[in-house]
């Protein structure tokens, strides 16, 4: 019973990891990052952070002594991604972000994330701003005062 019960917990992390890695932004390095952050967290660990280069090679170095496999390309591989994508100046892209990195890189209060994710959810993808402005509950000089921060 127990084997079952851990195959079951490992197919459903499986999954979990696919349908997260389809939400990563699309670019060189994409597949070693999935194939290699995602086995031991998702995406939102990394997506509400916006490090330079020397704090995500830091992160990276972390990473492997915690026991992530990768070899040295692959790990400069992920290291240009993570900073191409979530570097100090990155966008945040609205419409796949998960909660924390919206909260947390646009400021945005919980019952705001919130809001855009559940009118994303409802009302699919924010085409541009005029889009996002039209959230229930949204302080609208917040989202004009984080408007270059945002990718749709």
């Amino acid at each position: 019973m127990k084997l079952v019960f851990y195959l079951f917990a490992a197919a459903t992390a499986a999954l979990a990891a696919d349908d997260d890695a389809k939400l990563l932004p699309d670019g060189p390095g994409k597949e070693v990052v999935a194939h290699t952050c995602l086995q031991c967290h998702d995406s939102a660990s990394f997506r509400k952070k916006r490090l330079n280069r020397d704090a995500w090679s830091d992160t990276v170095g972390q990473m492997i002594d915690q026991g992530a496999q990768a070899t040295e390309p692959e790990q400069a591989a992920i290291l240009d991604y993570l900073v191409h994508n979530f570097g100090p100046d990155s966008k945040v892209r609205i419409n796949t972000a998960p909660f924390s990195e919206i909260r947390i890189v646009l400021s945005f209060t919980n019952d705001e994330t919130k809001a855009v994710i559940d009118y994303r959810e409802q009302h699919g993808d924010f085409k541009e701003l005029r889009d996002l402005l039209k959230v229930p509950g949204l302080d609208r000089q917040r989202v004009e005062a984080k408007k270059d921060m945002v990718a749709f």
